[in-house]
């Protein structure tokens, strides 16, 4: 399954450990292992121009999907999953809050994001115990 990651932002962000746990995640989420994904990580400046344009919301965010064929968790064909846009320094803010390491930050916005384009959403209560909870799953069993 090609995962492509390009980092645009000036923050070292282990792409080997990204790149494993996405593979990991597709393959629990039962998708075709030949399905594509992109990962770019970029600066401030140009995440609040992807948010401006694509969620017309003011200022940076932590993390974007922007799926290309319309799939869901289990699909068994080729497709072009579509790419994750993260800001490093957004989820460095994020990863001191919450008390817990840069690393897992990351790995906690890249599971949300491939979440989304598989077709997970947290409009609703309910869908956000579900989509959280199984993102902090998929990253807790990556981690063992």
């Amino acid at each position: 399954m090609p995962i492509e990651i390009l980092n645009r932002s000036t923050t070292d962000c282990a792409s080997a450990d990204l790149k494993s746990l996405l593979k990991f995640s597709l393959n629990q989420l039962g998708l075709h292992s030949d399905c594509e994904l992109n990962l770019m990580l970029v600066d401030e400046a140009e995440m609040t121009d992807l948010h401006i344009k694509w969620m017309d919301e003011p200022g940076p965010t932590d993390v974007l999907s922007f799926p290309m064929d319309e799939i869901k968790p289990g699909w068994k064909e080729e497709a072009v999953l579509g790419d994750i846009v993260i800001c490093p320094s957004i989820a460095q803010g994020q990863a001191e809050a919450a008390g817990h390491s840069f690393s897992h930050e990351l790995a906690i916005l890249s599971v949300h994001g491939l979440l989304h384009i598989v077709g997970y959403d947290h409009a609703l209560k309910e869908e956000e115990i579900e989509m959280f909870a199984l993102q902090e799953s998929l990253v807790a069993r990556w981690n063992k």
